[in-house]
């Protein structure tokens, strides 16, 4: 008989606590290998005697864009949250809008921005103050059990995912006319894609608004949020797809997402480059659904090697690309900065 201890195999949840324990790492690790990638290609000399004149008016410009977005996307949050009763003031919503996508840029944390941002909501006044600063403390430095948490929270991360199909939905609005406008560049379907596109977000916006009119389907969509133990989650629901509000909606998100796409069309510029805004109309909405997967650290890498690839159909040259990219993910973090005067004020 062999008395040598045998090592006992992993079981399944020591390597999925591995695995999760180790995400973010390789998370970095993909993320420097695409921005390694993306500008591998680059002659930096040619690139340097080229005496580009970089126009730093247009990266202003581009910071003032982004923070719209970024303001514009906490006012509709706020008014989703106050729909179903929340309390706190616009200013505050905004202000952890800020602070979740200051988190959501790397900033090292237990928590996505966006559960920050439900979690911390549900402890906002109406004086604007945090109440029990010490429970959320304790919750914030906790992973969140969504089917064992109260309906408070519950509700509060409904809210979240309603304002984020929101930004889906105006995200993909925005991509299908992109590929009406200029999908023959990108392929000889590129411009039946965006009919398709359009057609089937028109199509689920319509199909949502007869829900939510007619009786018999509003009623199993009320019972259904019982279950949920989201009582008050519908109107809310209804705020964002109810007829007729949900085309202001629509036009709002896409009109957020177009504060995006001018930011990055002015980082362009301030290289002296110009992109047609068909192309970023296209561009930027399939960069926003491939970082939907979590390959990299708030998109840096892949963003680069996307857009230098996708607007090289248009003529622009990649390497100024890259850099308006690397450009606009520093001016992003930049912007979301005021995100953290909320979590010091928290500590």
């Amino acid at each position: 008989m062999n008395s040598l201890p045998q090592s006992t195999p992993k079981t399944p949840s020591e390597w999925k606590l591995l695995l999760k324990r180790a995400w973010p790492t390789i998370r970095i690790l993909l993320s420097i290998a695409l921005l390694w990638k993306a500008t591998s290609g680059i002659d930096w000399h040619t690139l340097l005697d080229s005496q580009i004149k970089m126009e730093p008016i247009w990266l202003i410009a581009a910071a003032l864009a982004i923070s719209c977005a970024f303001i514009c996307g906490g006012l509709r949050w706020g008014f989703l949250m106050r729909s179903v009763g929340f309390q706190g003031i616009l200013k505050n919503y905004v202000s952890l809008y800020f602070a979740g996508g200051l988190i959501n840029q790397g900033l090292p944390s237990t928590l996505g921005g966006d559960s920050y941002r439900a979690i911390t909501a549900t402890y906002l006044t109406n004086t604007g103050n945090l109440s029990g600063t010490k429970e959320l403390d304790e919750v914030l430095h906790h992973s969140v059990d969504l089917e064992h948490a109260n309906p408070k929270l519950r509700l509060s991360f409904a809210m979240v995912l309603v304002d984020r199909l929101l930004g889906l939905a105006g995200n993909n609005l925005l991509g299908g006319l992109g590929l009406i406008l200029g999908g023959a560049t990108l392929a000889a379907w590129g411009q039946e894609l965006g009919y398709a596109v359009m057609g089937i977000m028109i199509f689920a916006g319509l199909m949502l608004a007869l829900v939510l009119a007619w009786a018999p389907t509003r009623q199993f969509l009320e019972r259904l949020l019982e279950r949920l133990r989201m009582n008050n989650a519908l109107p809310g629901i209804r705020l964002a797809f109810s007829w007729p509000i949900n085309v202001a909606q629509a036009v709002f998100a896409i009109a957020i997402h177009g504060f995006v796409i001018l930011a990055f069309g002015f980082c362009l510029r301030a290289y002296g480059a110009e992109a047609p805004i068909s192309s970023l109309m296209i561009g930027l909405p399939a960069l926003s659904l491939l970082l939907m997967l979590p390959i990299s650290i708030s998109g840096w890498g892949l963003r680069e090697a996307t857009l230098s690839s996708v607007l090289a159909l248009w003529g622009v040259n990649p390497s100024l690309t890259v850099l308006a990219s690397i450009s606009y993910g520093a001016i992003t973090v930049i912007s979301v900065l005021p995100g953290a005067y909320f979590l010091l004020k928290r500590k």
